[in-house]
């Protein structure tokens, strides 16, 4: 397969808007709803400084349509405005379908497209530069999480069904996409297991790794 030029990959940002209540629950008891809250947007703006600087077109999705933009989204809103990124919304029952259904409209106008979370700030530009090279030779690029998921899905080809029937938010979640893509013929390549902030003790990572206290 000829090498694909960089640019012509898609990044997109998976995002909650940030509410309150809503957002890094499982840091609540430790952090408190609105430090959980702050926590959800660091991480959502450190994600996408990551990805802005991996020097690919980046978009950025967010989990639902809102009548009234929150007031705690406006530094990420602001963020992605002055960056001039694309703003859709996530479409579909479960997350497997939203992955999906962004996955196919990315690749209608680019040819490799890869979907990371907000919560996966271990994603850095380098990170981001071995999935797409993985996609010269794979139909599909997933990065390992420490907890048995995946922090980013990467693809240069898609078939209907191919994230169903996927136990979403357990630990078996890496497992049973590969089957389930292997099943339907589609080539899957893994990289280097990488960690996301799903508990206090991630979160405390995340601050250590960024200088925080």
């Amino acid at each position: 397969m000829p090498k694909i030029e960089g640019s012509a990959a898609l990044v997109m940002q998976f995002a909650k808007w940030p509410e309150a209540g809503r957002v890094k629950t499982r840091l609540i008891p430790a952090l408190g709803v609105f430090g959980a809250l702050n926590a959800h947007i660091t991480l959502t703006l450190a994600v996408l400084d990551n990805l802005y600087g991996s020097g690919h077109p980046v978009q950025f999705w967010w989990d639902r349509s809102v009548e009234t933009v929150p007031s705690d989204s406006q530094s990420i809103v602001r963020t992605i405005e002055q960056r001039n990124l694309v703003q859709k919304v996530q479409q579909g029952a479960n997350l497997g379908d939203r992955m999906l259904n962004a996955l196919g409209n990315a690749l209608e106008s680019h040819p490799l497209a890869m979907i990371v979370g907000s919560d996966c700030p271990s994603v850095e530009p380098g990170y981001v530069h071995q999935a797409l090279a993985a996609l010269e030779e794979y139909d599909v690029v997933l990065g390992p999480s420490d907890d048995g998921g995946y922090v980013l899905i990467g693809a240069r080809r898609v078939v209907p069904h191919m994230l169903d029937d996927i136990d979403w938010g357990t630990e078996a979640v890496l497992e049973q996409t590969c089957e389930r893509l292997k099943k339907l013929g589609l080539s899957v390549a893994l990289l280097e297991p990488r960690w996301d902030v799903d508990e206090p003790e991630d979160w405390a990572r995340f601050q250590r790794l960024a200088g925080g206290t």
